[in-house]
């Protein structure tokens, strides 16, 4: 399988087109005997782009339904910056367990596993890989190739940077020890409670550090903080 990865990593750095995009999804699909392999993006002014192996059923259905508004992998992924086991999302709401009963029926896995990924410009992407199977062979599964799953992503989402047309020309800001710190520990899940305890620090004063990474990095937010600063290689989570 080792060498399998490889030479799909290597055809992933050659993508030029939609085409190859989907037919690198199709080949890591097969690949690990999975379902489904999707990867897909939204842009600095919010075009969107994907590939996968979803049926076109399931995808119309999707569309038609706006189902973009309530998946709860999208919601959960969104406010995250480490990969996510769906079941690890919340489907408790009335909503939710009626989306994942229609993607069900629409061969969707009862498994999946997505890796939120984010560009310099505002750019968000969700890396899925789905599956129908038992919890524990999913789990072993993801033990197994959640290492060489995270550098596929990002090689699918260099690939669609590397594309887009609209690059980031600005020089990467540098960030202190402290502020890099407080970022990190953000970026990690940690309340600000926690992460104030974590530097020895007050939660007025870990505020003051954010916020002076927010304003270096030109963020909007928190969240869009963090974003910047794991894209730009900042930080690792």
């Amino acid at each position: 399988m080792k060498a399998g990865l490889q030479e799909l990593l290597e055809d992933i750095q050659r993508v030029e087109n939609l085409e190859t995009f989907q037919s690198a999804t199709e080949r890591l699909r097969d690949l690990l005997g999975l379902s489904h392999v999707v990867y897909h993006w939204v842009n600095s002014v919010g075009e969107r782009f994907g590939a996968g192996t979803y049926s076109s059923e399931w995808v119309d259905r999707y569309l038609e339904k706006d189902y973009l508004r309530m998946d709860p992998v999208i919601f959960g992924c969104f406010q995250r910056f480490t990969p996510v086991n769906w079941k690890q999302l919340d489907w408790s709401s009335k909503a939710a367990k009626a989306f994942l009963h229609d993607a069900l029926a629409h061969g969707v896995g009862n498994q999946g596993y997505s890796i939120p990924i984010r560009g310099p410009n505002g750019q968000f992407a969700l890396f899925t890989i789905n599956d129908t199977s038992s919890d524990e062979a999913w789990e072993t599964l993801i033990a197994e190739t959640e290492r060489d799953l995270v550098i596929i992503a990002h090689e699918f989402n260099k690939r669609a940077l590397a594309l887009d047309a609209r690059e980031e020309s600005a020089p990467a800001p540098t960030l202190s020890p402290r502020e890099t710190a407080a970022v990190t520990h953000i970026a990690k899940g940690l309340s600000r409670a926690q992460a104030a305890a974590e530097m020895g620090i007050s939660e007025h004063t870990l505020r003051v550090y954010i916020e002076a990474a927010r304003h270096k990095l030109g963020a909007l937010n928190t969240t869009h903080a963090v974003a910047r600063a794991l894209s730009n290689g900042l930080i690792i989570v």
